[in-house]
């Protein structure tokens, strides 16, 4: 493998995400960062309000893993144990292929809906917001099967269906209108269509009818006995979905997926500014451990992945001080995704989750093994952000408004 190709490929890790965005944040600690300034001392308050939020909500601390599984409940009903419940699967296998197929096209799916898109429950009336009303969106698709060519297999995904969905069809399932609007509808559409074009051209590892959930299968067959690491899967996720990303940076004909530029991570090699994050992949493989646990395989080295460069953990770090705009006035313009300002948020919200972490389990006298990383976003810091942006502005918006197509945030 040539130098650049190997360098290319070193960023298509969870390793590379932490060590870029800890380069990022010492230099936002050392003051020689454009954007930002970093108040470490506020991080015990941030990490007060955390474990706050963590105690409302789990006041067992018995905190589930944050991923896609959590939003597919609503008024503490879980609508996807419903649907497996009611479900006679071909065998286990089945099931877990059936559930990574679900989380696949959800985690598509969930790009921000910004402040003026809810999804309406059939089944409550409610109108649900944001994260949770896309999660129930595709969930009621995938139960229509609306992502399957096999009418009499509905609960699937396969590339037939992702290649026959339309703009108008999916615009319906998402109940958008001219007073609902979802912004990044394209960019999500996009995302699907290229789901369906990378498993049909991959049969080793999609299978003949180029199912996402094949994925399992090709995880199982490389388990360490009946052992994965989480780092594993995000390998596996980047290796196998990463192409269905727009390529917006390649190095060396490796496209880089959620990677930008930044003129200070100066490296010695052909990455030099390059800060990888992997955002949706990360929560992509976070949302695929609970089902290789079903299917009883082990998941070691969960904290091996990052927190998630989203808004809900930024806006935690702007709004509780941590973080601090030299420039007040950029909170209220709207960023490009790959500014150099939202790119050092995002990197800078990555580093700062795992001190925020260490700073939890401290207080709380627990460790990384009784309260990982994962449980710590979940519990936790996800909510925390929504709760300040909640009290702090109109419709529960982000400190900074960034302009995306509906592909990373």
């Amino acid at each position: 493998m040539k130098p650049a190709t190997a360098a290319a490929q070193s960023l298509l890790s969870a390793g590379a995400v932490r060590q870029r965005c800890q380069q990022m944040l010492a230099l936002g600690l050392a003051g020689k960062l454009q954007h930002f300034r970093v108040e470490p001392d506020r991080l015990e308050a941030a990490a007060e309000l955390v474990i706050a939020t963590t105690r409302e909500r789990y006041p067992t601390l018995e905190v589930p893993f944050h991923s896609r599984w959590r939003h597919f409940t609503v008024d503490d009903e879980d609508r996807w144990a419903e649907l497996d419940r009611a479900t006679a699967w071909a065998n286990a296998a089945e099931r877990v292929r059936a559930a990574f197929d679900l989380a696949i096209v959800s985690v598509l799916l969930d790009a921000g809906a910004g402040s003026g898109w809810a999804y309406r429950d059939r089944r409550t009336g409610k109108a649900i917001a944001r994260s949770e009303g896309l999660a129930l969106a595709s969930l009621e698709m995938f139960a229509n099967g609306a992502f399957s060519g096999d009418r009499s297999r509905p609960l699937r995904v396969d590339a037939a269906a992702l290649a026959e969905l339309t703009p108008a069809a999916l615009s319906q399932h998402l109940q958008i209108t001219a007073g609902n609007r979802l912004p990044g509808i394209d960019g999500r559409l996009g995302l699907l269509k290229r789901l369906g074009e990378v498993v049909a051209g991959n049969p080793a590892v999609f299978g003949e009818s180029g199912r996402p959930g094949g994925l399992y299968d090709r995880l199982a067959a490389g388990a360490d006995g009946n052992t994965l690491t989480a780092t594993r899967i995000l390998a596996e996720v980047l290796a196998h979905l990463g192409p269905i990303w727009p390529s917006r940076l390649e190095l060396a004909g490796v496209a880089l997926g959620d990677c930008w530029q930044h003129p200070a991570l100066v490296t010695a090699d052909a990455t030099s500014g390059l800060i990888p994050l992997h955002k949706l992949s990360q929560w992509l493989s976070y949302s695929l451990i609970e089902p290789l646990q079903a299917a009883g395989l082990v998941v070691a080295d969960i904290d091996g992945l990052t927190g998630l460069a989203e808004y809900r953990n930024g806006g935690l770090m702007l709004d509780t001080g941590v973080l601090l705009l030299r420039e007040p006035a950029a909170a209220s313009v709207a960023h490009d995704v790959g500014s150099s300002l939202i790119v050092e948020w995002r990197a800078l919200t990555v580093a700062l989750l795992d001190r925020l972490a260490e700073t939890v389990r401290r207080r709380l006298q627990m460790d990384a093994r009784s309260l990982p990383l994962s449980r710590i976003l979940e519990g936790g810091t996800w909510a925390a952000g929504r709760r300040l942006a909640a009290e702090l502005r109109p419709y529960g918006a982000p400190p900074l408004t960034v302009v995306s197509d509906g592909t990373v945030f």
